[in-house]
């Protein structure tokens, strides 16, 4: 698990770093930005079967120029696994929504012993998660936002029946929340990792009935011009009471 700095400037001189065995096999992350310097540089630490997660700013989902074409080096390498955008107000030094990287190196089908059970993981070397929890969450310390118990399981419950054998029965794309997109997906899109690009979200303003919505506006209006109306009346009998007329 990794927290890097968000979008450093200047990291590196123009010649600095050129040949860093870090970058060996990807194009050398830009001087302008040190988030893709961030990702290559975990990338080579991780072990033939390890998996690392870490924070980055939403910018990195979609940055040009030499970002794009290492984004779409990981992607082809098979590395990226999931893509989990969370919250605004979850950390105590920003208030921005920041994107969760989760990269494997090792996306095949296999059998894992976990807590004395096996696992069967399924092949998703094409295929990537995108999940969206921009509405998830519950108050804390008043300006914050965090995940209830409840919520951290059931995310980690879907995160992990994508990833098993048997994920037909057991996950399923769902719109505003996840979706299991395919590298031909990505490749269309650009090679962008941006979850709304993938996501069903659903147009609520197509299934308003503006004629309900505006004859219940109309009454609550009415009922608001009456309150106002009988408030006058009190003030102005108030006044008369007092000797002053209005």
């Amino acid at each position: 698990m990794a927290n890097p700095p968000f979008n450093q400037k200047a990291w590196r001189a123009e010649n600095e770093l050129k040949d860093d065995p870090r970058w060996a096999g990807y194009d050398v992350p830009p001087t302008s930005n040190a988030n893709y310097g961030w990702i290559l540089n975990i990338v080579s630490k991780l072990s033939a079967n390890g998996s690392a997660g870490f924070l980055l700013a939403n910018g990195a989902l979609s940055g040009d120029g030499t970002e794009l074409e290492i984004r779409k080096q990981l992607l082809q390498n098979h590395l990226v696994e999931a893509i989990v955008i969370l919250p605004r107000n979850m950390f105590y030094s920003t208030d921005i929504s920041v994107t969760l990287w989760i990269l494997n190196n090792n996306k095949r089908a296999r059998m894992v012993e976990q807590n004395g059970k096996m696992v069967r993981y399924r092949n998703r070397e094409d295929e990537v998660l995108f999940i969206d929890l921009r509405q998830w969450g519950e108050p804390f310390e008043k300006k914050y936002i965090q995940f209830s118990t409840e919520q951290i399981q059931q995310i980690a419950a879907n995160f992990h029946n994508w990833q098993r054998v048997g994920y037909e029965k057991t996950y399923h794309n769902e719109p505003e929340y996840c979706y299991s997109a395919t590298l031909d997906e990505i490749e269309k899109k650009g090679w962008s990792l941006v979850p709304s690009k993938y996501i069903e979200f659903r147009n609520r303003d197509e299934q308003i009935d503006f004629d309900t919505k505006m004859k219940q506006l109309q009454a609550e209006m009415r009922d608001l011009f009456q309150q106002e109306e009988e408030s006058k009346q009190e003030l102005k009998a108030l006044f008369e009471k007092l000797g002053y007329s209005l």
